[in-house]
């Protein structure tokens, strides 16, 4: 008894699963920018980290919108910095405007 399906395979003998994963990553590379964007204005405690975990998730997939992914990661990063610097402008341990 099978409980799962296989693979579809093409006509060279290859299974598809590696496109899946690309397109999987390219998906997590545009997330990443997304979220990173929206980290800068809002819950960039929360945005920021998830940003940069799927930024480098991606990477590693092998995605073919690096650029992007790395803006994700990048604005992850600055979501973060931006959280510590209003954090010490305002001595609390969250901002507000």
């Amino acid at each position: 008894m099978q409980l799962t399906a296989r693979a579809a395979t093409t006509d060279n003998n290859t299974t598809t699963g590696r496109r899946t994963g690309i397109h999987d990553a390219d998906g997590m590379a545009v997330a990443s920018f997304i979220l990173g964007l929206l980290g800068l204005l809002v819950l960039n405690l929360f945005l920021g980290p998830i940003a940069i975990v799927l930024a480098a998730v991606s990477l590693w997939r092998g995605t073919t919108r690096k650029g992007r992914a790395c803006l994700g990661l990048g604005l992850g990063i600055a979501d973060l910095v931006v959280l510590v610097t209003f954090m010490q402008l305002d001595n609390s341990v969250s901002w507000s405007f």
